[in-house]
């Protein structure tokens, strides 16, 4: 009988805590052989107290479940209908050998040191948050015994049980396969070797490598040809526009593929629900070729392993993945983002997008690693946010991980994994400064389940915040008492019409404040609106003028702003002038305000707040078929101070 690492792991325990915990796993073995129709016996709720207590605790225990072929769903594990019925009775039948030798008062059947070869093949893929939290299989020992709370150690435990144990499936050698069909793989290494010839000729001392360059063809490749975003999809039967109406249930076959949850894309037109199953398998995502962040993290991820990248899964706790891939030349791991066709910007998510990290772990077939250093330059503040679990139970909870998963590893395999966290540990101790490409915010995909294809500010690398800007009258402004200026939405772009209609591209470079927003254009749709980011309850833009530079006041304000909100959403637009803040609609229609006079200075705000998505609350809504439409135009008259 081929030995289970989980078994092995179990067998570590003491014979006490071995019995009993043996006989609740095959509890639920048993139940499921005996009634495979009984949806009951299928699900086990992580919060349940027998589970919490005398299971989670326990070393080896929930790996068992894992490699029965178990998956997280959110507040429960579950047995599809899709798993492998004989894998379930291989584990059950390998704790009933090691109980019954230890019942007859035998030792352990399980070599203690024997390796990790029956679990890559036999994992399920997990059901994913959103995100796709994958998770793992290997874990852990007691946990430290006052953790912030249990049920907060439980879900992250499962957590890292869950993504550890799906990226075995990248190693599966059919499914590299099945992927490196889909890759114009030729193609990609000839491009690269080219490329690289070329760095070397033009800089002899360049340390770049292969998995550079053949990395940049792939980010390249997946993004333009391969895969596509989904915000919502286009009905099925009129092609109009959906909105996410929450849940349908999952068929069979969704299940099959890991989708535990299918969206309902519902059309107001026709009445008709589009179905849209969130996939966790990336063999299921080779076809599809859509979905969101997780989506494309996973079978990118897949993508680098068919090409022979050493690759590894990133699960963000405030709701993002990606990958990263281990340059040889360099010796160190280079994030890459798919969704962005970014590549070694680590800094992008807390500095572009204003994310606020807590827990960014790396997942691969050796070894989970806590990498949230590398993608912060704020450790202090990232250091007060986690508060999830102990940081001590993390740590002994991650080396229980990597010890197990490691067992059947050569020593120079071992020893070139320790060098590598090492040469990790040394870079995570000083934080980076942000490089020009990590300033601005997210180009597709939102925070989590998101934003197709949004634009953002065009990062020119001379300035480190788009933010800040001031409207200050000019000269000719100046002599003509006026400041006018229009933002179009569909060109993105400013036009101050009374400075010679001076025109200044892009959205947020004119803005003095911008929190939790972004520019969405829907190529689908051929609308462009401006939104807050999904996994933020309020977005806030403002934008300031100020007179006192020229010794003037405002003598009045007009101002018009179009906002728009769906079913809960709310926009809330208000002008602050000194001591006096003024509200006002947004309906696209221009309103004056004489109470403001004698201020030297204005600002205008727009929050956005409300509904059950980031989309709506939106800003300046328009369509991209009519160019010519003013989204903003703010017009103050001037006089003397």
């Amino acid at each position: 009988m081929a030995v289970s690492p989980a078994v092995t792991t179990l067998c570590e325990n003491s014979n006490e805590v071995f019995l009993d915990v043996a006989k609740l796993l095959l509890t639920y073995a048993d139940n499921i052989l005996r009634y495979p129709n009984e949806e009951k016996y299928r699900s086990i709720r992580i919060g349940n107290p027998t589970f919490s207590t005398k299971l989670l605790p326990i070393k080896g225990a929930v790996e068992c479940l894992f490699e029965m072929g178990f998956e997280e769903a959110e507040t429960h594990l579950v047995f599809p209908k899709s798993a492998s019925v004989e894998q379930l009775k291989l584990i059950r039948e390998s704790i009933a050998a090691e109980r019954d030798q230890r019942l007859h008062g035998g030792q352990s059947v399980q070599p203690a040191a024997q390796g990790a070869a029956a679990s890559a093949s036999a994992s399920a893929p997990a059901s994913a948050p959103e995100s796709s939290a994958f998770a793992s299989s290997q874990p852990v020992v007691q946990p430290p015994s006052q953790p912030p709370s249990l049920e907060s150690s439980m879900s992250f435990f499962v957590t890292l049980q869950s993504n550890f144990q799906h990226v075995m499936m990248y190693e599966n050698p059919e499914l590299q396969r099945k992927a490196r069909s889909c890759i114009p793989h030729q193609q990609m290494s000839s491009a690269a070797e080219r490329k690289l010839k070329e760095a070397k000729e033009a800089d002899p001392e360049c340390k770049l490598g292969m998995e550079e360059f053949l990395v940049l063809e792939l980010l390249s490749w997946f993004k333009q040809d391969f895969f596509s975003w989904v915000d919502c999809l286009p009905c099925s039967r009129c092609k109009g526009r959906t909105q996410n109406s929450g849940s349908l249930s999952p068929t069979p076959d969704d299940l099959r593929w890991g989708a535990q949850r299918v969206e309902n894309h519902f059309c107001q037109s026709c009445q008709l629900s589009t179905r849209f199953p969130r996939y966790n398998n990336p063999e299921k995502l080779l076809e599809t070729r859509r979905g969101r962040c997780g989506e494309w993290a996973n079978c990118f991820t897949l993508c680098c392993r068919a090409l022979g990248l050493e690759a590894r899964y990133i699960w963000d706790s405030t709701d993002h993945v990606w990958t990263e891939i281990y340059s040889v030349s360099q010796r160190r791991w280079l994030h890459c983002d798919s969704c962005e066709k970014s590549c070694d910007k680590p800094l992008l998510y807390e500095v572009g997008w204003g994310k606020k990290l807590a827990y960014v772990l790396a997942f691969s077939k050796d070894q989970v690693v806590d990498v949230t250093w590398r993608y912060s330059c704020k450790h202090p503040e990232v250091l007060s946010r986690r508060t999830k679990v102990q940081e001590a139970w993390l740590l002994h909870t991650i080396n229980g991980l990597n010890t197990t998963r490691q067992q059947s590893l050569s020593p120079e395999r071992k020893k070139e994994l320790t060098e590598r966290l090492l040469v990790e540990l040394v870079e995570f101790i000083s934080p980076k400064k942000p490089k020009p490409g990590e300033l601005g915010g997210r180009n597709s995909g939102s925070l989590a389940w998101r934003i197709a294809r949004g634009e953002t500010r065009k990062d020119t690398g001379t300035s480190t915040q788009a933010a800040e800007y001031v409207f200050t009258p000019t000269e000719k402004e100046k002599r003509d008492c006026l400041l006018h200026v229009r933002y179009n939405a569909a060109k993105d772009q400013y036009c101050r019409v009374s400075n010679n209609s001076e025109v200044i591209q892009s959205w947020d470079q004119c803005v003095w404040r911008k929190e939790s927003v972004f520019r969405k254009v829907e190529e689908d749709w051929q609308m462009v609106y401006i939104a807050r980011t999904e996994g933020s309850s309020t977005g806030r833009i403002s934008w300031k003028f100020d007179f006192s530079p020229v010794a003037m006041k405002m003598k009045s304000v007009s101002i018009m702003a179009g906002s728009q909100t769906f079913h809960s959403g709310k926009v809330c637009w208000h002008l602050q002038a000194g001591q006096i803040t003024t509200e006002f609609t947004g309906d696209g229609k221009m309103q004056s305000f004489q109470s403001l006079s004698g201020s030297s200075e204005l600002v205008v705000v727009a929050e956005l707040s409300g509904g059950e998505s980031w989309q709506h609350s939106q800003l300046f809504r328009q369509s991209l078929k009519e160019p010519e439409q003013s989204s903003l135009e703010i017009l103050i008259h001037l006089e003397d101070a």
